[in-house]
């Protein structure tokens, strides 16, 4: 009991040496968070290389104007020095070939060989394009469509006369800061034809009576219109003469209806109920350089004084 007290009264006395803050207080201790030379730098560290952060505090001090490409400058007003707010700026792919590259006039010979190989249908197109930048091709086609068939079997003739048919579109090219004597399309066309029909040779034959009837529907005058999704390749052959081919996905998207019934063939377009079709161009391409301004370089002579 003795050394219990002698202990505590040792404490109590270590504990009167302690220094005492004025008005005789305890001072109590804190625990202040960890501050060093890392965490205080380290909000700044993390946007040290954020452009946008960078930029924004830039243009906060800067005025601005648009130069002659409509870009906006930016003019730091403490430095003096011009600058453009590379965050903002969207990137244009730079166009390697002019706004007027070339220009070309093609023949369609698909329907003329196809007839040969027994086709009914169809005589020839012609197309002519515009080549801007070797990327856009504004396309217009015009060309004449026939038809003459007795399918077998059946106890018909259906005749469409010669008539004319439009095309207007554009392609895509794919290939465009490549070489321009080789292409791969993908394009659009509005067709349109007013063309007329008429059946022939018909032949019905009355089963009970044992009579024969020929009658006759006179010609059917239509009007239609079709949306074409065409996907073609073009490939040099020599100098300017090219050949490319075709493949058309089409539907109708307006049709007269004629009395007796719909047309079998419409010029341009082909046989109805066929979404497929090809063509086959023999394509000359006449280059557009000479509209293109060649800069004119001055030359300054210099006198050496005398």
């Amino acid at each position: 009991m003795a050394l219990l007290l002698a202990f505590v009264a040792g404490i109590l006395a270590l504990q009167a040496e302690e220094p005492q803050p004025e008005g005789g207080t305890a001072q109590r201790r804190r625990i202040s968070p960890v501050n060093n030379a890392a965490t205080t730098t380290q909000h700044i560290n993390e946007l040290a290389g954020d452009t946008a952060v960078i930029n924004a505090a830039r243009r906060a001090r800067s005025i601005h104007y648009h130069d002659d490409s409509g870009r906006t400058v930016y003019v730091d007003t403490i430095t003096g020095d011009e600058w453009i707010d590379s965050a903002a700026v969207i990137p244009v792919v730079k166009m390697k070939y002019p706004l007027l590259q070339s220009a070309s006039l093609g023949v369609d010979i698909w329907d003329p060989v196809m007839r040969i190989f027994g086709q009914k249908y169809g005589l020839i197109g012609f197309q002519a394009q515009v080549n801007l930048h070797n990327r856009y091709l504004p396309a217009f086609e015009i060309g004449l469509g026939q038809a003459k068939n007795t399918p077998a079997g059946m106890n018909f003739s259906y005749t469409s006369p010669v008539s004319v048919w439009l095309k207007i579109g554009a392609d895509y090219n794919f290939l465009y800061n490549s070489n321009p004597d080789y292409m791969l399309t993908v394009g659009a066309r509005y067709g349109f034809s007013p063309f007329s029909y008429s059946l022939s040779d018909i032949t019905i034959d009355q089963g009970y009576w044992q009579e024969t009837q020929h009658p006759q529907i006179p010609s059917q005058r239509v009007t239609a219109g079709w949306y074409e999704i065409t996907f073609g390749l073009r490939v040099k052959l020599w100098g300017p003469i090219s050949a490319g081919w075709r493949f058309h996905y089409h539907g109708i998207l307006h049709q007269s209806h004629a009395r007796y019934g719909d047309p079998w063939y419409i010029p341009g377009y082909g046989a109805s109920g066929r979404p497929i079709t090809g063509s086959f161009s023999i394509t000359y391409t006449l280059p557009l350089n000479f509209l293109r301004r060649t800069p004119v370089v001055e030359e300054q002579t210099t006198t050496e004084p005398q």
